[in-house]
């Protein structure tokens, strides 16, 4: 199955990529005050991190649909 193939080859580069980068940052621009027309804002950093256990098993996962892809495709 090309479906089962091509999920597999997605959550094995989402795995790889969350083992490579495991955190990452989001910047979120918010308004401090606002008198007429002059705005004062602040941007916040907000740093996430991805655990190493849900990189591996999307990896894993990946590697399973792959493989199920393939021999589906041959059998």
């Amino acid at each position: 199955m090309k479906g089962i193939l091509l999920i597999g080859i997605a959550l094995a580069i989402l795995g790889l990529v969350g083992l490579a980068m495991p955190v990452f940052t989001t910047t979120q621009t918010k308004d401090v005050a606002k008198l007429g027309d002059l705005h004062v804002q602040a941007n916040e950093s907000t740093p996430h991190t991805i655990p190493p256990l849900v990189s591996g098993g999307l990896l894993a996962l990946g590697a399973v649909l792959i493989g199920a892809g393939i021999m589906n495709k041959n059998g």
